[in-house]
Parts: structure tokens; C-alpha cells; sequence
């Protein structure tokens, strides 16, 4: 027996849940300095129920070639300056480009 998803009913294999939740989300991205000065690029406005963060995380960290960490207030943070490469990145993970804002 497959499992199925709770929220469409279609089994895991067929969800598209995630995906369509990726399309309707307002990305903000944003550069922030660290510790010591060092800089951190902030992922925010994801939404939790719908995104899988450890793995959103676990895909930018090897793209990116970079440490990063998912905290409490449901952003994502990577180590180092990612500005100009995290749109294309998102982009090819499926979300929208037009809803990723980076300041």
C-alpha cells in the first residue's frame, strides 16, 4: 500500500502539493552581516507547511558550495554572499521567478 498525501489525496509518488505550493510563494532574499562581519544570505517568506526546509536547505548548501542553517523564524540562511546566484538557483528548484525578490 502506497502512502498518500493529506492534503490532495494522490498517492506521495504523483503529489504535486510542493510544487504548486513553490509557484504561490513571495521569496525575499536578502544580505545580512554576520559575526566578526562576516556575511549571510537570508532566505525568507517560506511558507512551512508546504516547503521541506531540511531539504530546500540540504539542495542550496550544494549548490551553493556553502554551510547554512534553517532558523526558528522559518528562514534559511546561507553562509557567504550568494546574491547573484541564488535567484537562478530557486528558479531551477521550481519556484517562481517572478515571486523572488533579492535586495
Amino acid at each position: 500500500m502506497t502512502d498518500t498525501c493529506l492534503t490532495c489525496g494522490l498517492p506521495k509518488d504523483l503529489c504535486v502539493c510542493e510544487s504548486i505550493a513553490k509557484e504561490d510563494q513571495k521569496i525575499e532574499v536578502k544580505l545580512e552581516k554576520r559575526k566578526f562581519g562576516k556575511p549571510a544570505t537570508v532566505i525568507s517568506g517560506l511558507d512551512p507547511k508546504t516547503i521541506d526546509f531540511k531539504d530546500l536547505l540540504k539542495k542550496l548548501k550544494n549548490k551553493m558550495a556553502c554551510g547554512g542553517t534553517v532558523r526558528e523564524n522559518n528562514t534559511v540562511e546561507l553562509q557567504g554572499n550568494h546574491k547573484s546566484q541564488i535567484k537562478a538557483s530557486l528558479v531551477s528548484l521550481g519556484f517562481s521567478a517572478d515571486s523572488i525578490d533579492v535586495k
